[in-house]
C-alpha cells in the first residue's frame, strides 16, 4: 500500500458511513414521497411524485454551489454544513405533515436534495489522494455504504410509520433529522489530503466549454447521466405501480429496500473490476442490467416482476454510475476537477429531475409500461455509443502494437 493511500483509506471510511446516513435520507423520501402526496392531495394525485421530483430538484440546484463552496471552505467543512441542511430538511417536512401542508412538505424535500448534493461529492474527495490503482476502489468504497442506507432508509420508513398516528409518515422524517446530525458527527473524522487541505483549488486547465467538447469527458457524462436518470424515471413510479396493482405499502417499502441494497452492495467488487476489467466494459455491462430491468418490468405485474426488476435497476445503476464516474476521473485534469465535477452533477442531475419530473405524469396518464419502454429506447443510446468508442479504441490500440 503507498503511503498517502493510508489517508485515502481512511477517509473512503468514513465517507461511506456518512453515505450510509445521507443514502438512508433519499431512500425515506423515495419510499414516501409518492405516498405523502396521495395522503396529502386525496383526488390531485398525479402530482403525488412531485415530492420526489423536488428533492431530485434540490440536488440539481445544490450540485455547483456544492463543489463551489467546497473548493473555498473545504471539504469536511462543506460536507458537515450540508449534513445540517438535510436535518433543516427533515424538521421542515416533518412539520408540514403535521399541517397538512404539501407545498411546505415539497420544501422540506427540496431542502433534503440540496444537502444530497454535498452527499454525491463524496465519491469525488475519496478519489482525491488515491494513487491510480485505488482511485477506482475508493469511489466503489463509498458508494458501498449506501449497502447500510438501503437497510436504514425503508427500515426508519416501516419502524415509525406508526409513531405520529393518525398522522402517517411524519416520524420518518423526523428521524431523518436525527440520522442527519449523526453525520455530521460521522464527517468530523474526514482529512482533506494535502494537496486539498486548503479548500482551493489549483488555477489553469482547460475553458469549461473545452472541457465539455473533449469526447472523453462526453461519454463519461452520458453514461452517468443515463443510468442515474432512467433509474429515477423506474424507480420514482414503481411504489405507485405497486399500489395500483394491489400490493401494500409495506411491499412497496421492502421493493425499495431490495432496490437500494442492489444499488450499493456490488461496490465492494465495483472498483476492482473496474482496474481489471476498464471503466468502459463496466459502464456496457451496467446499461445490459438497465435494459433487463425495463424488459422484466415489461414481463408482468406480479410482485415479483416488481422485485427482480428493481434488484436488476439497482445492479445497473451501480455499475453504469461508478463506471461513468471513473470514466470522468481519468479524462479530468486536476486543476479542472471542481468545475469538471460541479457540470457533471449539475447535468446529470437535471436530466435526473426531469425524469422524476415526468414518471409521474407518465404513470398518471400511460401507465407503467410506457415509463418502461422509454427506459429502453434511453438506455439504447449510450450503450450503442459506448460500444462504438471501446471497439475503435480497441483498434487503435490494436495498430500501434502492429
Amino acid at each position: 500500500m503507498q503511503p498517502h493511500d493510508r489517508l485515502a483509506r481512511r477517509n473512503a471510511l468514513v465517507l461511506a458511513l456518512a453515505q450510509a446516513m445521507g443514502g438512508a435520507l433519499t431512500s425515506i423520501t423515495i419510499s414516501l414521497g409518492g405516498l405523502v402526496g396521495v395522503s396529502l392531495l386525496g383526488s390531485s394525485s398525479y402530482l403525488a411524485t412531485l415530492a420526489v421530483s423536488t428533492m431530485i430538484v434540490g440536488t440539481a440546484c445544490g450540485t455547483i454551489p456544492a463543489a463551489m463552496l467546497m473548493g473555498r471552505i473545504g471539504r469536511r467543512a462543506g460536507f458537515m454544513l450540508g449534513a445540517l441542511i438535510a436535518s433543516i430538511g427533515g424538521l421542515v417536512a416533518f412539520g408540514a405533515i403535521m399541517a397538512d401542508s404539501f407545498p411546505l412538505y415539497c420544501v422540506g424535500t427540496f431542502c433534503g436534495g440540496f444537502s444530497f448534493a454535498f452527499v454525491q461529492q463524496y465519491r469525488f474527495a475519496a478519489a482525491e489522494g488515491a494513487s491510480d490503482t485505488f482511485r477506482p476502489r475508493a469511489i466503489s468504497y463509498v458508494l458501498a455504504g449506501g449497502l447500510l442506507a438501503g437497510i436504514i432508509g425503508p427500515q426508519t420508513v416501516i419502524a415509525t410509520r406508526d409513531m405520529f398516528a393518525p398522522t402517517a409518515f411524519a416520524g420518518a422524517y423526523l428521524a431523518q433529522a436525527v440520522l442527519a446530525l449523526v453525520a455530521v458527527a460521522i464527517l468530523s473524522f474526514y482529512r482533506a489530503p494535502d494537496a486539498a487541505a486548503s479548500g482551493t483549488a489549483k488555477a489553469g486547465g482547460r475553458p469549461m466549454r473545452q472541457i465539455l467538447a473533449d469526447p472523453k469527458v462526453q461519454l463519461a457524462i452520458m453514461v452517468a447521466l443515463v443510468s442515474y436518470g432512467v433509474m429515477s424515471l423506474m424507480m420514482t413510479a414503481a411504489p405507485l405501480a405497486m399500489l395500483a396493482c394491489g400490493f401494500d405499502t409495506d411491499d412497496a417499502a421492502f421493493g425499495i429496500q431490495w432496490h437500494v441494497i442492489a444499488m450499493f452492495a456490488p461496490s465492494f467488487i465495483t472498483g476492482s473490476l473496474i482496474s481489471r476489467f476498464g471503466a468502459e466494459v463496466i459502464a456496457a455491462i451496467g446499461l445490459v442490467l438497465l435494459l433487463a430491468a425495463g424488459g422484466t418490468a415489461l414481463a408482468g405485474i406480479e410482485l415479483g416482476h416488481f422485485y427482480v426488476a428493481l434488484i436488476l435497476l439497482g445492479l445497473g445503476w451501480n455499475f453504469g454510475f461508478i463506471g461513468g464516474t471513473a470514466m470522468l476521473t481519468q479524462a479530468q485534469r486536476p486543476e479542472e476537477r471542481a468545475r469538471t465535477q460541479a457540470a457533471n452533477d449539475f447535468i446529470v442531475f437535471g436530466m435526473v429531475a426531469l425524469t422524476s419530473l415526468s414518471s409521474g405524469a407518465l404513470f398518471h396518464t400511460a401507465g407503467w409500461a410506457p415509463i418502461n419502454w422509454v427506459l429502453l429506447g434511453l438506455v439504447a443510446c449510450p450503450l450503442v455509443v459506448l460500444g462504438i468508442w471501446t471497439f475503435v479504441g480497441q483498434g487503435r490500440r490494436t495498430d500501434k502494437l502492429a
